[in-house]
């Protein structure tokens, strides 16, 4: 259990894990990308162990048993922790994976913003550290390493409450143990656009293991939109988001909306009920239902992580990938203040996406291709 230890808490960190893995290569050579018809390789590098910190919900746990079984089929070693399983588990989780961490070369991890993640690295400070995407929070950690900030997620209020305060310490020094020094290499691989922070290395993830692993998919002809949890941060008005969803799928003639894992019920019962689309809850990360198939010959995103990761999963099979902008009149007054700023950069910086602009004064009556 020495070398390599990576810790995951979300089915799209596991899946960047795999990326990271392929990239590197046995012995932590930059694997050559495979050709079309070539078979995926035994990219697991030696010595990698990757831990599950189960979260709650049912969503999120049945994708990431379903992405632990697809790396241990890549010949990974998949530890899965009930971090999370009531009174003890803290503790519990602690003692068990104390010496790993301790004797590991370098930690991987999938969200450095976690509190979980965040009280192991303070206890156990690794000389070298990974940070793999788990969405489009990588940039903000990015900017924040950049600046010195301290680190929080970008839909969150600007003023610490009481949990905060009281975990403002341990969030201080995760930082620190996050940031290159004299004794501590990091590395960011993304698929992201990110400016390197002053001592720090990023490595692209160009969804190389996805594309040689999976596809390419056959293509329905028609489009398919794509959800997001705009709505259940906090973020996005739920009457106007419902309405844009209706309008995009009469605009694209979608029949099928592929759901967050963090969407409610109640909302995808309203989605199906006043759209007519089809709610698909994907068993796995969307890029790997996307290049399985079938999917249709346009996705239409609202600002997220898949308007720059699917352009690089499907790349060279004709789909076309277009992403709805934000207005500023369907946020809620509870959004952050950095919220239309933050998801303004998100659609800017999508190269490989199409642009959906609202008209100036007809937001949700009319959209547009930018």
């Amino acid at each position: 259990m020495t070398g390599r230890l990576a810790f995951v808490e979300s089915p799209v960190q596991l899946l960047n894990v795999l990326e990271w893995a392929h990239a590197r290569g046995r012995g932590g050579a930059p694997a050559a990308e495979p050709g079309p018809a070539a078979p995926a390789p035994a990219s697991a590098p030696d010595g990698l162990r990757i831990v599950v910190l189960s979260p709650t919900d049912p969503m999120s746990r049945g994708q990431l048993r379903r992405m632990a079984q697809l790396a241990r089929d890549e010949g990974f070693t998949v530890h899965w922790q009930e971090a999370r399983a009531g009174r003890g588990a803290l503790a519990r989780t602690l003692r068990e994976l104390g010496g790993p961490l301790r004797a590991a070369e370098r930690v991987v991890v999938g969200d450095p913003f976690s509190r979980y993640v965040q009280l192991l690295l303070t206890l156990f400070g690794p000389r070298h550290v990974t940070v793999v995407d788990d969405g489009t929070a990588t940039m903000e950690f990015a900017a924040q390493l950049a600046g010195g900030e301290r680190l929080v997620r970008w839909h969150r209020k600007g003023s610490l409450g009481p949990r905060e305060l009281v975990l403002a310490p341990v969030t201080s020094l995760a930082r620190r143990r996050l940031a290159p020094g004299p004794r501590r290499t990091v590395e960011i691989f993304t698929s992201l656009p990110v400016q390197a922070p002053p001592g720090t290395e990023v490595t692209e993830n160009a969804y190389a293991w996805t594309r040689a692993r999976f596809g390419p998919p056959a293509l329905t002809g028609g489009a398919d939109l794509v959800g997001t949890s705009l709505v259940e941060t906090g973020v996005v008005d739920a009457d106007h988001y419902l309405r844009v969803v209706g309008q995009l799928a009469r605009a694209h003639g979608a029949t099928r909306y592929f759901a967050h894992r963090r969407e409610t019920p109640e909302k995808l019962h309203r989605v199906a009920v006043e759209t007519g689309l089809q709610v698909v809850r994907p068993d796995l990360p969307l890029e790997l239902i996307a290049r399985r198939g079938p999917i249709g010959s346009t996705v239409v995103s609202f600002p997220s992580t898949v308007v720059h990761t699917l352009p690089l999963a499907l790349r060279g099979t004709g789909v076309k990938v277009a992403v709805c902008e934000i207005a500023p009149e369907w946020l809620r007054a509870t959004a952050s203040p950095r919220a239309q700023g933050f998801l303004s950069g998100v659609v800017g910086t999508a190269s490989g996406a199409d642009r959906l602009t609202p008209r100036t004064g007809a937001a949700v009556d009319r959209l547009e291709f930018g």
